[in-house]
């Protein structure tokens, strides 16, 4: 395996669920310690590991959550810190066998500390040092600090584990109530600020609450760290019956808000108390869903004293040459058809000409679905039409050698302009068995592309003339996190890129500030922009399609309007075309539900 904090730069990642809550199901009642269980019943330990790593987790941590000093003195085991903690670091890599990590649990001391308690700061580092020692000597990756209410106890055991290995991965959890704040009343905004000075690697929250109030808490903290975040829900709330406590929250509850969480930013999401390996198998769903791993094959760059120079942007098609004129241009977003008949996109795309837009943009396999191929409309849009084509193409199911030669075989037809996109994994659409390839991402995609505009393979070997393809890239001016955004963005000017769509647009304060921050990226914008058609739409585009973001505001005036929400819809999208004009260098409309009418009206004053 690569290094953990290697792996989690490159894609979301997976923990398990319960451990206590689990070995009470299993019945396992609660007039024991579940930590000595490494000891008397490690075959029961193993067997969760065991069916956590088959629901697909890629941490699983160590039953040693209440395995330090003070806890075991409970129970008359305080002098098998050592014992116990090793036993749980070995039943967890047995199990992992080098496929997946092990995390080292570590919980609050179950006492208070001076002030509040009789434990000194000294004797609280003392004993968390203790159990420290005992995992990262049983041999765990990295350590889990979680269930934390006393940020001062926090930051005391990050102290000790950093003082066994400083260079050991930490991530380190807090717990709220649905109100916010820890159960010491201090507000996450606080704690959050003071859990990002530490010597952590991941910060966030697990246990006490469900999955709702816990989204709204990675979201602040998200805003408030630019270190990775974790999110561990409860399933909800116990409730009791017949003798046992049962929580409610189902897998594909808990699936749905895990959705929410990656797009909010989340890069290590697991479950804490109540949930199970069924749980943990559908955040994988989710996972994969929204967070596919992403590129591992690397695109050579191309040698100056090898490549020939490239076409200038103006002179690869009459949208280049816009743009490099500085004309405000227009385009509109056309579906290919579902079926092999493109009668009804083209009589759309005549409408468009005939109005006077500029060019039609065609998704390659919009939410993992099953279209026409973009390739063939984008060419029947030249020939039939006469309308400018800027064809999408993603990541998604080419290899670097198919994508390759789609790209050389639409120059030798005269599709010129292409707009790079990594695409929606299979998970999102109506085939999500099917295999997604990603050999690499839009970042690749460009430098591919780019080579070929100098005249070189993927590998850096001449093809003989250059291509001359117009390079697009897509980004999201509202991201969760927008730095990693903006640094992606620098990354495919950097390998090519020549203009970029935006996501669709409805915060101009966002976007406002994203122009901010990207001002010394010279590559024409052009604004997506998508007149909503009812509340439902807004709704779902907000909830459940990863990038979008409407806003509350814009969300409740869509609920009030009622049966005029379309007419609404167009209305809010002009204002914020509108707003957004003196800023960016064209515009691309995505219509409702299929049709071009909506469209037309927002690029009224334009044609």
């Amino acid at each position: 395996m690569k290094p953990f904090l290697e792996a989690l730069h490159e894609r979301v990642l997976l923990c398990d669920g319960a451990m206590g809550t689990y070995l009470y199901e299993k019945g396992e009642y609660i007039n024991r310690s579940y930590d000595e269980l490494n000891l008397t019943k490690p075959d029961l330990i193993r067997e969760i590991h065991r069916e956590y790593i088959a629901a697909g987790a890629d941490i699983i941590e160590t039953n040693s959550f209440g395995a330090n000093r003070l806890r075991l003195a409970r129970w008359g085991l305080q002098d098998k810190v050592r014992e116990i903690n090793n036993a749980a670091a070995q039943n967890a890599i047995y199990e992992a066998r080098g496929a997946v990590y092990v995390a080292g649990s570590m919980g609050p001391l179950g006492a208070g500390i001076q002030p509040l308690g009789a434990v000194s700061p000294e004797e609280a580092a003392a004993v968390f040092r203790e159990q420290a020692e005992a995992l990262i000597d049983g041999g765990v990756d990295l350590i889990i600090l979680e269930t934390f209410a006393n940020l001062k106890e926090l930051e005391i055991a990050v102290a000790a584990v950093r003082a066994r290995k400083a260079d050991i991965p930490i991530i380190a959890h807090m717990t709220f109530g649905e109100d916010g704040h820890t159960p010491l009343g201090e507000p996450i905004e606080k704690v959050a600020a003071a859990m990002d000075a530490l010597p952590i690697d991941v910060l966030g929250v697990n246990c006490s609450v469900g999955p709702a109030p816990m989204l709204d808490m990675v979201t602040k903290i998200a805003s408030i760290t630019h270190k990775p975040v974790s999110a561990m829900p409860n399933a909800g709330y116990p409730r009791l019956h017949e003798g046992r406590l049962i929580y409610m929250t189902t897998p594909e509850y808990l699936e749905t808000y895990a959705k929410r969480f990656i797009r909010s930013g989340v890069k290590v999401i697991g479950g804490c108390c109540g949930t199970t390996p069924a749980h943990i198998r559908a955040l994988r769903h989710a996972v994969k869903a929204l967070a596919p791993s992403r590129p591992m094959v690397e695109v050579k760059e191309a040698k100056k004293e090898e490549a020939v120079p490239a076409v200038p942007t103006a002179g690869k098609s009459p949208l280049a040459k816009k743009l490099a004129q500085g004309k405000f241009v227009t385009c509109v977003e056309i579906l290919p058809p579902k079926g092999a008949d493109p009668s009804k996109v083209l009589d759309l795309a005549k409408q468009l000409k005939d109005a006077g837009v500029d060019a039609c943009n065609i998704p390659d396999g919009p939410r993992a679905s099953a279209r026409m191929s973009p390739m063939s409309l984008a060419l029947l849009f030249q020939q039939k039409v006469g309308i400018e084509p800027v064809l999408h193409y993603t990541c998604r199911d080419r290899n670097i050698l198919g994508m390759q030669s789609d790209i050389l075989g639409a120059h030798a037809i005269g599709l010129r302009d292409i707009l790079a996109v990594t695409g929606d994994p299979p998970k999102l659409g109506n085939y999500p068995d099917a295999t997604a390839v990603y050999d690499v991402d839009a970042i690749g995609l460009v430098k591919i592309i780019s080579n070929l505009n100098h005249g070189l393979d993927v590998a850096g070997n001449r093809i003989g003339a250059p291509t001359a393809i117009h390079i697009g890239v897509g980004v999201n001016p509202v991201a969760i996190n927008l730095e990693q955004e903006i640094s992606r963005l620098r990354q495919k000017v950097e390998a090519g890129a020549e203009f970029m769509f935006t996501q669709p647009v409805f915060d101009t304060e966002m976007f406002i500030r994203f122009k901010e921050l990207t001002k010394d990226i010279a590559i024409p914008t052009l604004i997506g922009i998508l007149p909503l058609a009812s509340s439902r739409m807004a709704e779902f585009l907000h909830h459940e399609v990863p990038g979008m973001s409407v806003p509350d505001g814009i969300r409740k005036q869509m609920a009030d309007a009622g049966d005029k929400g379309a007419e609404l819809g167009v209305s809010l999208a002009v204002e914020a075309l509108e707003a957004m004009h003196g800023m960016v260098q064209g515009v691309y409309v995505m219509s409702p539900a299929g049709g071009v009418k909506a469209s037309l009206a927002v690029l009224k004053k334009y044609l």
